[in-house]
């Protein structure tokens, strides 16, 4: 089969790979429909995290299940299925606990050994408590919905959770920094999940600020750093917003974060940290705030996206602005490192 595979900064290839198969008799075999380039996959691919060269790639994909072991009970061929980015049995105390990505039994799409979403097919470990199904499967679905399920495997169930982290309840403000593809369904979950009353959203990128304001923003700030903070505060009394949301994981927008929060405030992050191994503490423990992160679990949020994105109430698809083959995915990479795309959805097969 085909897949995609990371080879060197700023070089991915797409070339032939062993089939997915069974493995483990938990597992399931998915032939993928749509997969999805990640803000996180271009880490490796500008250089600021090592990577094996041919390594698989891709972590967010929906698609049909082709095969299953003999332990698993939930799914059969050719149920329409959305995948969380990492497995996980759903039975593990994390997992009771609502928090899939520390599971015992857990793992990553795209890690050693495993294979990436960005592919043909992929076999899922613990099938039953990572895959969920979508209801009605092919014949009660349109494939206007894929991309919408397609955001519900990672970056809206990330957004949710990071305003769920940041407490976000009916009638709060909300300021949201980032304006990738979790940024803006972070906005969507704060409006249309929590009923969130005000949302700044930072961005100085037209495309970006209209999706989200679409996605419910009241504001969009495009100042940075201490005018970015000050503009908040301004907008808001002098106070600062109670609920903060962090979804780009570097120095910059910590330092905003904070400087932005309403003292006893809370912050949401699930911007991954890659280049901001410390946390300064001093200010929030002054000032009272709350920090809360989070490897989102998105198989927690998975089976009630899925239900308001079939039920039409829902709709994060607008995030994917790129679509592109398989065979041509290095060119989604290529514009996403360079800002010029939010998000490149991957059409591989049809149902």
């Amino acid at each position: 089969m085909r897949a995609t595979l990371y080879m060197s900064a700023g070089n991915v290839v797409v070339d032939d790979v062993p089939d997915a198969s069974l493995s483990e008799p938990t597992d399931a075999v998915v032939r993928v429909l749509r997969a999805a380039v990640c803000g996180s996959d271009l880490w490796s691919y500008r250089g600021v995290i090592t990577r094996a060269e041919r390594s698989r790639m891709g972590h967010e994909f929906i698609g049909i299940v082709v095969e299953v072991g003999a332990d698993v009970r939930t799914f059969r061929p050719g149920d329409l299925v959305v995948a969380p980015f990492k497995w996980s049995d759903n039975t593990c105390p994390a997992c009771l606990d609502g928090v899939q990505t520390s599971c015992v039994n857990g793992g990553t799409f795209g890690a050693p050994g495993t294979d990436g979403g960005q592919g043909e097919a992929v076999r899922v470990p613990w099938a039953d408590g990572t895959l969920v199904a979508v209801p009605g499967g092919l014949g009660g679905v349109d494939d206007s919905l894929y991309p919408a399920l397609l955001a519900a495997s990672d970056v809206m169930g990330t957004g949710l959770h990071a305003a769920v982290i940041a407490g976000v309840t009916e009638g709060s403000t909300v300021a949201v920094i980032g304006d990738g593809a979790v940024g803006l369904c972070a906005v969507l979950a704060a409006k249309a999940v929590l009923g969130a009353d005000r949302i700044f959203l930072m961005s100085r990128h037209a495309d970006r600020a209209a999706i989200g304001k679409s996605f419910g923003a009241t504001d969009v700030i495009a100042e940075r750093g201490d005018e970015g903070i000050a503009a908040v505060r301004e907008q808001t009394g002098g106070l600062g917003a109670r609920h903060v949301i962090e979804a780009v994981g570097t120095p910059e927008s910590w330092a905003m974060a904070i400087g932005m929060a309403r003292d006893g405030g809370s912050i949401g992050a699930v911007g991954v940290p890659h280049t901001a191994p410390t946390l300064p503490l001093f200010q929030p423990l002054v000032r009272n705030l709350s920090l809360n992160l989070a490897l989102a679990p998105v198989r927690r949020h998975l089976p009630d996206l899925i239900s308001r994105i079939t039920a039409g109430t829902l709709d994060p698809g607008p995030v994917f602005d790129s679509v592109l083959p398989l065979e041509d995915v290095a060119q989604g990479y290529a514009a996403m490192a360079s800002r010029e795309s939010i998000k490149t959805m991957v059409t591989v097969g049809s149902a």
